[in-house]
């Protein structure tokens, strides 16, 4: 308790002569930097000089902030501990980043070659780094999870703070959904045994499913609910007529190639068969009979 009244002292005095030491030097800085770049005419050496100076600036200003501090805290530990601090500090980012390459590495929640998608972006993983990942981007304006032909540079630090989901650890087929809209008027059966029959032709081979399922339950890497590989189809009524949804296992990277198979084949069949017509938002207007009869039309 004797020293703490000193050592606030002390403190407050480094505090104060790190502040003026500090104003000093980026004065300086700027004052040069005035004189220096109104004489450069290209812009590529005015930029270099400004970082140049920069870096000159925090070089300086580290070694008069050590030489002030080490010497009124009385070693080079406390020194060393502060500087430690400052580092991890400034360094976060970086550092998380590392550890996310580590967390990569060994928890393998993705591979060079996997589809996958964290937070908003999606692609497919062509390199992994220490700092970053970098993906083939994949959707966002395009359509049905096709390559934009841009790359994304993502930070690995990204790993621990958003979702991540991979289209092809554990089971490379994901479930695709047709759904094909009739009318109240269509024969709605009909239109179930169309869609049944496209998504039964174009589905992923069952006996080459059932055995990579087989062999993802065997090797025990996740807990496995896999039941029905089998292709279903779903009826629902909506406002403007009978959805029936066809819903069949793709390949993780064949989702839109199928999908207009599909569709080929659908908009055929609904045209070859009649009592089948799609449907799309309609409004119907209702008008009471003026003699009070309450008929519509």
């Amino acid at each position: 308790m004797e020293r703490l009244p000193s050592l606030i002292s002390d403190n407050s005095l480094n505090l104060g002569l790190s502040l003026l030491f500090l104003v000093l030097i980026f004065t300086l800085r700027y004052l040069v930097l005035r004189t220096v770049v109104t004489r450069l005419h290209d812009a590529e050496a005015a930029f270099r000089a400004r970082k140049l100076s920069f870096y000159i600036s925090v070089a300086v200003a580290m070694l008069v902030l050590a030489s002030i501090w080490t010497q009124h805290l009385g070693g080079t530990g406390s020194f060393i501990g502060l500087l430690s601090a400052g580092i991890a500090i400034a360094l976060s980012d970086v550092l998380k980043n590392m550890a996310g390459w580590v967390l990569i590495l060994f928890r393998r929640p993705f591979k060079v070659g996997d589809r996958i998608e964290v937070g908003p972006n999606a692609g497919d993983v062509i390199d992994i780094g220490v700092f970053r990942f970098t993906l083939m981007e994949i959707g966002n304006w395009v359509d049905a999870d096709q390559t934009t032909g841009r790359v994304l540079h993502i930070p690995n630090g990204i790993v621990f703070v958003e979702p991540l989901a991979n289209y092809n650890e554990g089971f490379p087929y994901i479930w695709l959904e047709v759904p094909v809209t009739v009318t109240f008027e269509s024969d709605w059966e009909a239109a179930r045994e169309i869609v049944q029959g496209a998504i039964e032709r174009h589905a992923a081979d069952p006996g080459q499913v059932v055995e990579v399922a087989d062999h993802e339950r065997a090797a025990n890497q996740y807990f496995s609910l896999y039941r029905d590989l089998a292709p279903a189809v779903y009826v629902k009524a909506i406002d403007c007529g009978a959805t029936v949804t066809g819903r069949v296992l793709v390949p993780a990277r064949g989702r839109r190639i199928i999908e207009s198979r599909i569709w080929q084949d659908l908009l055929r069949a609904i045209n070859e068969t009649p009592g089948v017509d799609l449907a799309y938002p309609t409004t119907r207007f209702f008008r009471a009979d003026l003699e009070g009869s309450g008929s519509g039309t």
